[in-house]
């Protein structure tokens, strides 16, 4: 198994960028499911956390993040640094969940 080191700072403690191997990605997306939808709207209603939604987009972004790895590993990276996430909806009921960074060569 390949470890790859993922970081959101620039640098790696201890470590010298050597070269950068480009920007890697990883996506997935969502859609809600309409019994959760209904429980939410309870919850909207007494407040409290969503916990399916919550379990959802944790799923989600462990998703994309191991795609982003995955695509690291394949150009031979060392390490991802600058990690970051973003979201964004696709159409009514479903959402993209986006990690990326950029991949490196460490000495």
């Amino acid at each position: 198994m390949v470890e790859i080191i993922t970081s959101t700072t620039a640098e790696i403690p201890g470590r010298k960028v050597v070269q950068i191997l480009g920007v890697v990605k990883g996506n997935t997306i969502r859609a809600r499911h309409v019994g959760r939808d209904i429980a939410a709207g309870f919850k909207n209603i007494v407040g409290g956390e969503i916990k399916s939604y919550t379990q959802m987009t944790t799923q989600a972004r462990e998703e994309a993040f191991n795609r982003m790895v995955n695509e690291a590993v394949d150009l031979k990276a060392d390490a991802v640094i600058n990690v970051r996430f973003a979201t964004s909806m696709i159409m009514q009921g479903a959402a993209e969940m986006l990690a990326y960074g950029t991949a490196v060569k460490l000495g």
